[in-house]
Formats: C-alpha cells, sequence, structure tokens
C-alpha cells in the first residue's frame, strides 16, 4: 500500500490525512506543533471570549480513530522534493522519513511587506501563539488602567488591515473596551483605530457589505481611516504614510498574509505571495507526486486566478488532494480541483454579521448573517472536533449574552469545552 507524507497539522492537512486514512492510506502528519488550530476563531482568544485550548486540539486525539495517520512533532530541516523526503529534528536528533507522495500544507505567515519596525514590535494575529500573545499584551495594558495608584493616559489600539481580521479583531476589541468602560473598570479612554490603504473595508465583499461594517464599526467608536499606510512600527508609535504620527505600543498586523518560511526548504521556486504555485489538480509542475495545498499553495480557481485563503478552501484543497492520489494509487487519473464556493462572511461584533452566501453571493446582514457564519464555523470544526454539540451551547451564549469578557481574570473567559480528557489539551 502507497505511504503520504503531509507537511503541516492545519485544516489542510488534517483533511487531507483524514480522507487518506478513511480508504485504508498510511499517512504520516508532521508538524512543529502537536495541536491543529481553527484560525477563523484567533480573534475571540484576543478579545477574551475564548481561552487558547479551546481553538486548538492535539493532532493525536485528532486523529485518534484513525489507526493509520501518525503524527509527528518536529521542526523540519529539509524537504527533498525528487525522493518525497522529509528530514526533521526533535530534541538535537535528527530523522529522516519518506513516502510515495508528499503533500506540501505548510501554512502561512504574516506579510509585513518590508514595514519598518513592524516585525519587531507589531502583533501578527495567524496563529494561537500570536492570540495568546496579544491577550497578554492587552490584559497588562488594561490593568494598568484600573490600577488607581498609577497615571492613567488614554489608550489606542491600531489595527493595520480591513479585512476580516482586521474588521473582527476590531469589532471585539471595541466590544470589550466599551464593556469595561460602562462597568466603571477603565480610568482612562481605551479606543480602536483601524488603518487600510484601501477605500473600504471587507474589500472582497460586495458595497452593501462595506458599508454595513462600516457603520457597525463606527457605532461601536471604531476610528476607521482609509488611503494611507502604515510605513513604521516603533516602540510606542506608528507612522503613517502620510507623515502623520500614532501613539500606541499595541499594533495589531492584519495586512496580509505570505506562504510559510518551510517553502524555502522545498527549494520549489516561490510564486506570488510567496506561495507555492500548482497546477489544476494540485500538483506542483516538474515535481512528480508532490501536492501543495491550503495557504502554502496558489490554488487556481475556475477563472485560473488563485482561490482566496480560506478555511474552506484548505479544508476542500485538502480532501481533493487526498482523492487525488487515491485515484493515482488505483490507476486512475487525477481530477482539477472543484472548489465548492459557500460564499464569504465575517462577523463585526455580537449580533453583526455580514454574509454573501453562494457563488451568486446573496447578501445577509446582522442576526441572520450570524446564524449563517455559526453554521459555517460548525461545518469547518467539525473536521477538528467531534463534538459540535458543545460549540453550539457556547455559540448560543454568545449569540444572546450580554457580559463582557474581562481580560483581567484569566478564568473568565467563555469556553467551548469540547472534553474534560487531559489528552484534549494542547501542548501551547
Amino acid at each position: 500500500m502507497a505511504t503520504v507524507i503531509v507537511v503541516g497539522g492545519g485544516m489542510a492537512g488534517v483533511a487531507c490525512a483524514a480522507e487518506l486514512a478513511e480508504h485504508d492510506v498510511d499517512a504520516t502528519v508532521i508538524d512543529r506543533h502537536n495541536y491543529t488550530q481553527f484560525q477563523p476563531l484567533l480573534y475571540q482568544v484576543t478579545s477574551s471570549q475564548l481561552p487558547a485550548e479551546d481553538i486548538a486540539r492535539p493532532l493525536s486525539t485528532t486523529f485518534r480513530k484513525h489507526p493509520r495517520v501518525t503524527t509527528v512533532t518536529a521542526e523540519v530541516d529539509r524537504i527533498d522534493t525528487a525522493t518525497h523526503t522529509v528530514t526533521t529534528s526533535q530534541d538535537h536528533r535528527s530523522m529522516q522519513s519518506s513516502a510515495d507522495y508528499l503533500v506540501i500544507a505548510a501554512g502561512s505567515q504574516a506579510n509585513f511587506f518590508g514595514t519598518t519596525g513592524a516585525a519587531e514590535h507589531a502583533f501578527p494575529l495567524y496563529s494561537v501563539l500570536d492570540a495568546r500573545r496579544l491577550r497578554r499584551h492587552l490584559r497588562d495594558r488594561l490593568r494598568a488602567l484600573r490600577d488607581p495608584s498609577g497615571q492613567a493616559e488614554p489608550y489606542t489600539v491600531v489595527i493595520c488591515g480591513g479585512g476580516p481580521t482586521g474588521v473582527e479583531t476590531a469589532g471585539a476589541l471595541a466590544e470589550l473596551f466599551g464593556a469595561l468602560a460602562e462597568q466603571g473598570k477603565l480610568r482612562a479612554p481605551a479606543t480602536v483605530r483601524l488603518i487600510d490603504h484601501g477605500t473600504s473595508l471587507l474589500a472582497p465583499f460586495t458595497s452593501k457589505s462595506h458599508e454595513y461594517a462600516l457603520r457597525t464599526l463606527t457605532d461601536r467608536g471604531v476610528r476607521v481611516t482609509f488611503g494611507v499606510a502604515i510605513s513604521a512600527v516603533g516602540p510606542d508609535s506608528v507612522t503613517l504614510s502620510d507623515g502623520s504620527t500614532v501613539d500606541t505600543d499595541t499594533v495589531v498586523w492584519a495586512g496580509g498574509i505570505s506562504g510559510a518560511p518551510l517553502v524555502e526548504l522545498t527549494g520549489i521556486p516561490a510564486g506570488h505571495g510567496g506561495r507555492i504555485d500548482v497546477a489544476p489538480d494540485l500538483t506542483v509542475p516538474g515535481h512528480p507526486g508532490v501536492y501543495a495545498i491550503g495557504d502554502v499553495a496558489n490554488v487556481p480557481g475556475p477563472d485560473g486566478r488563485p482561490l482566496p485563503q480560506l478555511g474552506s478552501v484548505a479544508q476542500q484543497s485538502g480532501r481533493w488532494a487526498a482523492k487525488n492520489i487515491l485515484a493515482l494509487i488505483d490507476g486512475k487519473q487525477s481530477k482539477p480541483f472543484h472548489y465548492h464556493d459557500k460564499g464569504i462572511m465575517a462577523m463585526i461584533a455580537r449580533n453583526a454579521a455580514v454574509a454573501e452566501v453562494g457563488e451568486h453571493r446573496h447578501h445577509l446582514e446582522g442576526p441572520v448573517a450570524f446564524v449563517t457564519w455559526l453554521g459555517l464555523h460548525v461545518v469547518l470544526l467539525s473536521g477538528m472536533h467531534s463534538e459540535v454539540d458543545a460549540f453550539l451551547s457556547w455559540a448560543d451564549d454568545y449569540f444572546h449574552h450580554q457580559k463582557a469578557a474581562d481580560l483581567e481574570l484569566d478564568d473568565a473567559v467563555g469556553r467551548i469545552a469540547w472534553s474534560d480528557d487531559a489528552a484534549d489539551k494542547p501542548k501551547l
């Protein structure tokens, strides 16, 4: 029986390995972390609506029902695409693994576009560790605003980027700051400023969604600035492209992503966005038996242009790559990837979301869009967890409950509570 190595334990890699295991193919999943993460909910970790442990799950637990999947927690040092060999290291020990097929699903990283000081001083939001680091920083800053013995100064969080990550984070933080102010827990104002060099929020959406997102954030006190970019990030201020400065030590970077640095280890020339260009069947041209899926790949859509980096694209491309490998094992032809477009959506604030459903982008907003957002996330999460009933209970509480999370108490956040089993707790 053929063997497969999957490099990366994100949504794409997990979907691929699970599909292979369902058809009795041995798969090895290699990742530097022992867990897989649900990236669409990172902003809720940042704003203390969820603990980090609730959007991450150990890979060993994820594949508990798939004995044909082996998980390896190690750093990838080298990838030989010709022999499908991956060299890893762990605890100063080196190990090589080879297989008949190689799937690269290494995900993405923040793209700072060469902005001075951004890598050193900004807070990206593309991993559980990113979200937890930012949450702790916010907690410390808000504690300082509460301490009656200190000198309280106005506090501004600057968010770079008006895409879904930036908008969702801005809305969640604005709600948090507003609730803390109403409860009398802040001695100085805490505000959010979102900066985007374009002309609208949620650029891939339609004008109705642009207007709704701007109106909703503005109503919640977010100051939105268009037409300028962040040109430099310092330890206590940012400089904008128009020459103005903003005093802040908290810059959330949601300005874009690029392929993971692991791409350089493959020897494959990087395409647009530092990602790997793939053929319609998700194989890497010139590298037989090698596939690239999810955020690390420029996955072609029906018009030939790369599809956006979405969770649904990651999961579907992962399963499709697995099915193509299974077809080749059976002596059949692989097929071009066909993406089932369920639409795009964003949670802007509590009870306020936008959704554009299906290929024709039917517009929804408000509570109805939230229900749609919830439905899609249940489907996506079911690829990581089987206990979606717990997620539904949490979501119902989120939808109706008006008490804001309190960053000053570690145990004040909401919980999905997937399991009380110690094996279900990732090592973060």
